[in-house]
């Protein structure tokens, strides 16, 4: 029997992808009619062998050898490239994208499940394939033919890596703030001017070629976001072939080095300030305009949510292949005797696992929770792409929508909270060596503490969900979500039973989710100030509450799991720890929210009436 994997687990992956959400299903809709079970094993199979073999590896040499510039060329360790050539060569970033963009459309519910498995293994070489599918799916969705074909192939082939361009070191997240600009040519291009920061993939040898996705401003536009535009920057200019040639405006200022990711290059970039490279003779960064003029923030949501939940997935891969190391170690970790009396207490008896020890087990079990649940909020958000692809009626897709729009800011900051949380507790049933580099538990929360910040930090997404999401369009996307949990709750009674009494806790829990949301917002906008005070309280308990959902449909998927499906011991053990930790959840994690509610609900002003030379 093969040894279990350490990055994922793959029992918990098929159960949650076809007991659970009947991915299956899916193989009867006309966009996937040409899959089955057996292709979706067949990727899955395949992410795992690779990130095992390929990625793995060199996890810790990427942190300990970090990428380097010299002046003129940034360097890093040669497995790396010889990693992305391996996934290049195995189709995958093809597999993940649709049709429309050339690629061989799997279920997003797949490959983010298949994707998971890298991320788990090596999260900063994974980022290069991760932020290029990103790239590639908005230029399948907003980009001409021309760029389609000249840009999305390559990197679905490999051959051309993407980044997304946002930041500035004056304006940080405030996007309205963005000064690089782009000055329209006679020849209908466009050339740009600017200093773009925190650029990750921004610069590497490690494909042919780096498409820059980067948002501008043309002179004359409107001021703030409503005046950004979207351009592809390449850093080398593509020929007619589609090789590619002369090397752009665009220049290597310095790396940022950080604690964590540290194989992903993170770049300060100037755009059309280099003496070194004038494409043309002429100053500037070549760039060509994607879509239409002053929508570029909206183009650029495309990639930005597709990553807010990737970085949600990474999070999780982190905090979940801790857990797995954390759970081995407390298996084999011979320290103590148990409390109870009797000859326990003897010295001379031998010594047990401290996965033996009441607390150990306590922080193991925190962490099942944590993962798993994380795991099943992205999954069930990557299966509502899949229906806004392919549901059968404009209603349900309609309805998916709303769904993955209100649940973007939970999926992305609740597993880069809690998962961290299980990283820390990973850390600690390690002891005294998980705080060393000797265990990998602690390079993956270094790792793991990027992910609050990344791809709009935590702050950023309480006030996204709060003053958004749960009040856009007169609140339907928070009734869509209310009505997707009473079906839960409804299938939950009607089975009785311990199923019935976590389906009246969820529900009481929703019930106070809607009475403070009503409670913030009865002033309307007028009290937007206030309310929006203590968002970031609001995005913890309404993202605990929601996670408690997800748990009680594992829950009942494990209680109807298929007649046999607990013959053996190890699928018996491994259905009743979903039971477990579903319990675990509602007992330990769920009452948080009650506190939290109750401050909300109080209007409470504490930090609004801080005054700055308090502090």
């Amino acid at each position: 029997m093969a040894t279990p994997s350490l990055l994922l687990s793959r029992r918990d992956l098929d159960f949650q992808l076809y007991t659970w959400l009947d991915t299956e299903e899916l193989t009867h809709r006309d966009r996937y009619a040409e899959h089955s079970r057996e292709t979706f094993d067949d990727a899955l199979t395949l992410s795992e062998r690779i990130a095992g073999e390929h990625f793995a590896p060199h996890n810790r040499k990427n942190d300990l050898e970090e990428p380097w510039f010299d002046g003129e060329r940034v360097h890093t360790v040669p497995e790396a490239a010889e990693a992305l050539k391996v996934f290049a060569d195995s189709g995958l970033l093809a597999a993940a994208v649709g049709p429309e963009a050339g690629g061989m459309g799997l279920p997003h519910t797949v490959t983010t499940a298949c994707f998971a498995w890298f991320q788990a293994a090596n999260i900063a070489t994974a980022a290069y394939p991760f932020l290029t599918l990103g790239n590639a799916r908005l230029l399948g969705a907003h980009g001409s033919p021309e760029q389609i074909a000249t840009y999305v192939q390559p990197m679905l082939d490999g051959r051309f890596l993407g980044t997304m361009c946002l930041s500035e070191p004056q304006a940080g997240s405030s996007l309205a703030d963005v000064a690089t600009r782009a000055e329209e040519q006679p020849d209908g291009g466009y050339r740009l001017f600017g200093t773009k920061m925190w650029i990750s993939g921004g610069d590497h040898e490690l494909s042919r070629n780096i498409v820059h996705l980067v948002l501008a401003r043309i002179p004359g536009g409107p001021p703030g976001v409503k005046g950004l535009s979207l351009f592809i920057v390449p850093k080398y200019l593509v020929g007619p072939d589609g090789s590619p040639g002369e090397r752009n405006d665009v220049t290597t200022v310095g790396l940022n080095h950080k604690m964590g990711y540290r194989g992903t290059t993170n770049t300060l970039l100037a755009f059309g300030e280099g003496t070194a490279f004038r494409p043309g003779g002429a100053a500037g960064a070549v760039g060509e305009l994607v879509g239409e003029p002053h929508r570029g923030l909206a183009y650029m949501f495309h990639m930005m949510n597709d990553a807010r939940i990737g970085v949600g997935a990474g999070a999780m891969a982190l905090g979940y292949t801790g857990y797995l190391k954390s759970l081995r170690y407390a298996r084999e970790r011979p320290q103590g005797r148990p409390l109870r009396g009797g000859p326990g207490k003897d010295p001379r008896t031998p010594q047990v696992p401290i996965v033996e020890h009441a607390d150990v087990r306590r922080m193991l079990l925190a962490q099942k929770s944590y993962v798993e649940g994380a795991s099943g909020l992205l999954l069930y958000c990557a299966r509502l792409v899949d229906e806004q692809h392919s549901a059968p009626t404009p209603e349900a897709r309609a309805r998916a929508g709303l769904l993955l729009d209100v649940l973007t800011p939970i999926a992305k900051s609740w597993p880069s909270q809690w998962c961290l949380a299980a990283n820390d507790l990973a850390v600690q049933v390690h002891g005294g060596y998980g705080y060393t580099r000797d265990h990998d538990v602690e390079q993956h929360y270094r790792d793991n503490r990027l992910n609050p910040i990344h791809e709009g930090t935590h702050g950023i997404q309480g006030l996204d969900l709060l003053g958004r999401k749960a009040v856009m369009q007169d609140g339907a996307g928070l009734r869509a979500l209310g009505e997707a949990v009473g079906r839960t709750v409804e299938r939950a009674r009607r089975a009785g039973g311990e199923a019935a009494r976590l389906a009246d806790a969820l529900a009481g829990a929703w019930q106070r989710v809607v009475e403070v949301t009503a409670r913030l917002w009865q002033d309307g906008p007028g009290g937007a100030t206030t309310a929006l005070a203590n968002s970031t309280v609001y995005l913890e308990a309404v993202g605990h509450v929601v996670v408690a959902w997800i748990w009680l449909g594992q829950f009942l998927a494990a209680d109807g799991a298929p007649a046999g499906a607990a013959a053996r011991p190890a699928d018996a053990a491994f259905l009743q720890g979903k039971r477990q930790a579903a319990r675990y959840f509602y007992r330990w994690e769920l009452p948080r929210t009650r506190v939290q509610f109750a401050l909300l609900e109080s209007l409470d002003t504490t930090v609004l009436d801080t005054d700055p030379d308090w502090l």
